[in-house]
Parts: structure tokens; C-alpha cells; sequence
């Protein structure tokens, strides 16, 4: 795994195309004006990506926004940065099974990975936010999570630094900076957390010697007798909609996830399909964080979940052998890919 990091972290631009020339500086790829153009990797469909017409891509706010994605100060004492729940050496989340904010202050649900998240509307596990831009803002000014009075205060706190009030007026024209143009430039970094050409790319692409028999074995039943993809349909590997497996519903007082936003009853205890894409680097698994193995998440399903008023139409017993299972958990470990974008923490501003 080191090794794939390192690999990765080398990587850095390699799928971005540019309208213009690429001009390094002070050891960095450093841009101007142009508009980003990503090249996806294998296994991602174009015609998915979703980038706001007021919000488009250029590498100077791909640049700022990685600073900022990284940078602590964005937390009310310094010690938390979105990288430290969405870290790249955890698959963009913390290995953890709900995340720690300030003050050792521990969070309800675990942190969702950031990888391929241009393909997304609605973010969080419950959907609340309805933009990367609007997600970026959210942990701010979370209690638990960055501890922020209010988005004022952390646009308050990055004006001093001189660094940053220049990259705000070469990325948007103004160095009186608003909360509006850091969710924008976070989002515009996290867009570029992109993941693809794993080895089921490779093999749907006709390289045959790119999967396992095994593995192999396992995409077959993910189309068919596991039923997969049913949710985790082919690009990104999910349906981007919300259902209830079961999980945490056996609980006296149960996460209701998406009906605390709706308030519609179908949505109780439903949680948005996770991407499978790199699902063997983000352990533990669902929103909680309950199960620690690929090999328990398919037993879970395999059982069929845990049975509950609003359990979902798709969970059913699977009847899967042990052999299915096995094949099944190395179909999900062929879905590691390569994270394509800087995924290295870079120097912030001063």
C-alpha cells in the first residue's frame, strides 16, 4: 500500500489536460487563467461529471483549493484540516470508524471518501448538502468537527496571510476573499480526487490477464446472483441514491439518515450508496463504521441485512457459498485504481 501511495503522490497532473501550458514554479505546476479540461481514467464516463457553470475549473483554484483542503487553520484551533478525516492514504477518508474533530471530539458517523465525488450532487450520508461547494462548508462550522463560530471567523482568520489574499485575487479576482470563494476552491480540488483504471477497467477494456479467476468469478455474481449492481452501477459504482440495508437499525435509537432531511418516511435509517471504488483502502465500512472487513460487509449482505419497517426492496438473502463470498470480496479488491490528481499535502500559504 505505501508503494501505491508513493506511486500515486508522483503521479500528481497526469490526467489533466489543459486549453494552454503547463508553467512550473518554486517546484509546482503553477497556472494561469486557463480552464481545466480533466482526462478521466479508464472506468469514468465524461458525460457524469457534474462542475457548476459558476464554479469552473481552472489550476489556479485547483491549486488554492488544495492548500486550503489541507491547511488546519481552517479549524477553530488549528489541529483539524478536511485532509484529516479525508486523508489520501486512507482511500480520502481516516481508517477510522467515525471521525475525531477538535478538542479528541468524536463524530456519529464515518467519514465518506472524497474520491469521485465530481459525479455528485448531493453530499453527506444523508444527502443534506446539495453541492461540493455547499459540503465544503459544512464542517466548518461544526462543533464536533472544525469548531468554528461561524464562516466569518475562518475568512477572518486566512485574510492575514499574505499568501492566501494573493491566490484569491489571481483565482478570483479579489483579495477581500468570501466564504463563498473557499467552498469553491475546495471543491474545486476535491473534484479533482479522481479514481479509475483499476484492474476491472483494464479487464473490461480487454486485458484479459488484468483480473483473477477469482475476481473475475466475483464480477460475475456483482452483475448477477449478489445483485451489486443493483446500487453500484458501472462508472463510479453507484447509484448516488439512498437506501436502508439495515445497518444500526437494531439499535434503540437508530441513525435515521436521510428521513432527518425529508422527513418522508420511506427514508428512514436509508444512507447514500457509497462508491465500491477503492473500497479496499476506506475500511471500516457503512456510515458507522461497524464492520471492519470487505469479508463481513459480504456476509452482511448475504444475510440480507437486518430486517426493519423501512428495510430496502434489494436486501434479500443471498444464498452466496463460501467460495462466492471469497470471489465476491476479490471482485471489490479489484476496484483499487489510481487516484490521478496531487494528493500530497503542498507547502500553505504564509
Amino acid at each position: 500500500m505505501r508503494r501505491t501511495w508513493l506511486c500515486i503522490a508522483l503521479l500528481c497532473v497526469a490526467v489533466v489536460a489543459f486549453d494552454g501550458h503547463m508553467r512550473p514554479s518554486r517546484g509546482q505546476e503553477v497556472f494561469k487563467l486557463f480552464t481545466v479540461k480533466l482526462k478521466l481514467p479508464l472506468g469514468l464516463n465524461e458525460a457524469d461529471l457534474i462542475i457548476p457553470e459558476d464554479n469552473p475549473l481552472t489550476p489556479d483554484k485547483v491549486a488554492l483549493g488544495q492548500q486550503l483542503y489541507f491547511d488546519p487553520r481552517l479549524s477553530a484551533d488549528g489541529t483539524v484540516a478536511c485532509a484529516t478525516c479525508h486523508n489520501p492514504r486512507f482511500g480520502f477518508t481516516d481508517g477510522q470508524a467515525v471521525s475525531t474533530g477538535i478538542k479528541g471530539q468524536k463524530g456519529g458517523r464515518s467519514a465518506p471518501t472524497t474520491i469521485n465525488r465530481a459525479f455528485s450532487t448531493l453530499q453527506f450520508w444523508d444527502g443534506r448538502a446539495a453541492s461540493l461547494e455547499e459540503q465544503a462548508k459544512g464542517p466548518l462550522v461544526n462543533p464536533i468537527e472544525m469548531g468554528n463560530p461561524s464562516h466569518a471567523a475562518v475568512v477572518e482568520r486566512l485574510k492575514p496571510i499574505a499568501g492566501y489574499r494573493e491566490a484569491f485575487q489571481r483565482v478570483f479576482g479579489t483579495a477581500d476573499f468570501t466564504i463563498e470563494h473557499v467552498a469553491k476552491a475546495i471543491a474545486a480540488y476535491e473534484r479533482t480526487n479522481l479514481s479509475g483504471n483499476a484492474p476491472v477497467d483494464r479487464f473490461r477494456a480487454g486485458d484479459t490477464t488484468a483480473l483473477s479467476a477469482a475476481a473475475q468469478r466475483g464480477l460475475a455474481l456483482s452483475e448477477g446472483k449478489a445483485r451489486c449492481g443493483r446500487c453500484h452501477t458501472p462508472g463510479n459504482f453507484t447509484d448516488e441514491q439512498f437506501h436502508n440495508t439495515g445497518v444500526g437499525m437494531d439499535k434503540p435509537q437508530p441513525d435515521l439518515g436521510r428521513y432527518a432531511i425529508t422527513k418522508q418516511e420511506k427514508d428512514k435509517g436509508a444512507f447514500k450508496t457509497p462508491t465500491l471504488r477503492d473500497i479496499a483502502l476506506t475500511a471500516p465500512y457503512f456510515h458507522d463504521g461497524s464492520m471492519q472487513t470487505l469479508e463481513e460487509v459480504v456476509e452482511f449482505y448475504n444475510k440480507g441485512g437486518i430486517k426493519n419497517p423501512s428495510l430496502s426492496k434489494e436486501m434479500v438473502p443471498l444464498s452466496l457459498t463460501v467460495q462466492e463470498q471469497a470471489d465476491l470480496v476479490a471482485f471489490l479488491r479489484s476496484l483499487t485504481g489510481e487516484v490521478a490528481f496531487a494528493v500530497f499535502a503542498p507547502e500553505l500559504p504564509r
